[in-house]
């Protein structure tokens, strides 16, 4: 599998993306998922590009963001195309953005259509630019569950289209990982890979606390120290080599966990137990 870091983790810091770059190319990552936002702030940066990445042996393979599919059609549009052209300047595959911003539930059918029909413009204009555009299994959008994610798949009908798998929130919408992920496995671009103490602990991922500097981390746990069985969730990609997901930090002790989190999916993947992998040239344990 290939592993990420999110510049996210670092929404906070301090920190430059050169230290990222070097740290994750020390540690045994293979790429940088970039978020929007950091990528808008850099655009103007001389030999800031994806070139420049891949000197440090790196890669970003998706650029993460929030396309405004309730607003005017032409700020949708301006804001895609905006998004299309950053991750082609870094050398991404991959754009991602979230089906709505209400649940499967609480959406009307004709809403739901709404919503399936600016996505599916949305993937014609990934599609110009040689990319797909994936929507992420999230609560409070029209990926909510497995049922309502096949049904937005079937509705967009764009082969353009795919999904941010993200395996907490696959399991906090009330489906097992494992099953979902096999049927959606086709349509699978990529993971999100983040954990929890306790199902009573998810609302430290809502918005609203994840981006206040001061918000709550207490229940964000190490991948494989929560409620998520990762291990069994990663046997299921154990020798894929294609696979690509990212570590979706958001707590305190970044580098450490990161490290840790990485070095374990690293031995949940194996394509065998009991294969011996070379230690990492320059790697820090």
């Amino acid at each position: 599998m290939k592993l990420s870091l999110c510049t996210i983790t670092f929404r906070h810091h301090l920190v430059s993306l050169e230290d990222l770059a070097v740290w994750a190319a020390g540690n045994g990552f293979q790429g940088i998922e970039l978020w929007g936002a950091h990528a808008r702030n850099m655009a103007g940066s001389a030999n800031r590009d994806g070139a420049w990445l891949a000197g440090f042996g790196l890669s970003v393979p998706m650029v993460s963001d929030y396309l405004p599919l309730d607003g005017e059609p032409d700020a949708l549009v301006r804001k895609t195309l905006d998004l299309c052209r950053l991750a082609r300047l870094w050398g991404a595959g991959k754009i991602r953005t979230f089906a709505g911003s209400a649940g499967s539930a609480q959406t009307p059918p004709d809403r739901q259509g709404f919503i399936a029909e600016r996505l599916r413009t949305l993937c014609g204009l990934a599609a110009d630019h040689g990319l797909s555009l994936l929507v992420e299994t999230h609560p409070g959008t029209l990926a909510d569950s497995l049922k309502a994610t096949r049904a937005l798949i079937a509705a967009v009908d764009h082969p353009a289209l795919k999904v941010n798998f993200d395996v907490l929130h696959v399991w906090e919408g009330g489906d097992d990982p494992v099953a979902a992920h096999r049927v959606l496995r086709p349509h699978i671009g990529h993971y999100h890979l983040k954990n929890i103490r306790a199902r009573a602990d998810l609302t430290v991922f809502e918005p609203a606390n994840v981006y206040a500097a001061a918000g709550r981390r207490d229940g964000m746990v190490p991948l494989f120290d929560g409620a998520v069985d990762y291990r069994r969730f990663l046997a299921e990609l154990a020798g894929d080599p294609a696979a690509e997901g990212s570590l979706e930090w958001f707590g305190d002790d970044c580098y450490a966990v990161l490290r840790r989190d990485r070095d374990g999916v690293a031995e949940a993947t194996a394509p065998a137990a009991g294969i011996d992998r070379p230690l990492r040239a320059g790697a820090r344990r």
